[in-house]
């Protein structure tokens, strides 16, 4: 089966009509005709019927036609990972990144990476590590940067650091006017994110675990940027990045509420699907985060 072939029948296909065919192809009908003829030939087997003046796709060519479709996207996708190899870390990487590690991690990495390739592109998507998790799977994204995937053989999970999530409210928040106990964070609302986020998650079981009811949240948001000036402007409490509550914007508002059951230590790592192509430039940006990762926190 010639591909040229197939690219004509396709046209003939859609279009319905060998004549319209013809002319947006810049191909005479007769050379058209010969080509679906060689492509019968070869399948044994009627492509199309007649249908008034135009024509119209047997069931044969109605299977043909959608087999050459997915034939086209694997051909295309063959050539971008020659075209990969070949330039090296020339190419586009789509990076996921979770809320609370973007804002500390992201400037530096991508400096990073624009340093080593000026031509690279990245396109970069910031959202909770559960929506990051199904777009990797989906393949929309090559790579997402959230807390260690373990136990799960669709991901390959490379730590790069360590950080730390708290417990954190406004700088005057009446939590701190006594010495605090876990039962006494009982008392006050949240905002935290969907249930099915990892740090979510964690923070209700340290209530759970101990016989206490587990946050009780007023606002879910997906939007780290968000909670500073929330958090400062209400009797809020939330679960954050340390390093955002240190370096982030408008964070002199907060204050950290020092409990070491609420202080969760967790490992940062980059993910990519265990099966599939990764193309080099998302390999070379692995291999740096694994090599170099403590790196990009921000500086003091």
């Amino acid at each position: 089966m010639d591909l040229r072939d197939l690219t004509y029948f396709q046209t003939i296909a859609e279009l319905g009509h060998l004549g319209r065919a013809a002319e947006k192809l810049n191909r005479s009908q007769p050379a058209l005709s010969k080509s679906i003829q060689r492509l019968e030939e070869s399948l044994g087997t009627r492509l199309f019927q007649r249908d008034g003046r135009g024509i119209k796709l047997t069931d044969v060519g109605a299977l043909l036609l959608a087999r050459g479709k997915q034939l086209q996207l694997d051909i295309a996708q063959t050539e971008r990972e020659v075209r990969d190899f070949a330039s090296g870390l020339v190419g586009n990487i789509r990076l996921g990144c979770a809320a609370s590690m973007a804002e500390y991690l992201l400037p530096q990495l991508a400096s990073a990476l624009l340093e080593r390739a000026p031509e690279l592109t990245l396109k970069l998507s910031i959202g909770q590590d559960d929506v990051l998790k199904e777009s990797l799977m989906a393949g929309r994204l090559d790579a997402i940067i959230c807390t260690l995937i373990v136990d799960d053989p669709k991901y390959r999970s490379y730590p790069i650091l360590q950080d730390e999530v708290i417990v954190v409210a406004s700088a005057d928040h009446p939590v701190f006017d006594s010495p605090i106990t876990l039962k006494d964070l009982c008392q006050y609302r949240w905002v935290l994110g969907a249930p099915t986020v990892t740090a979510r998650r964690w923070i209700d079981n340290v209530f759970v675990e101990r016989q206490l009811p587990p946050p009780q949240v007023q606002i879910e948001t997906n939007s780290i940027s968000l909670l500073p000036r929330l958090i400062a402007q209400t009797r809020l409490l939330s679960f954050a990045a340390r390093e955002t509550l240190e370096h982030g914007l408008g964070t002199s508002w907060l204050r950290e509420v020092p409990l070491a059951e609420t202080t969760m230590s967790r490992t940062v790592a980059v993910a990519v699907r265990a099966e599939g192509y990764l193309p080099p430039a998302v390999g070379a940006m692995v291999a740096l985060l694994r090599d170099a990762g403590p790196g990009f926190f921000r500086s003091e």
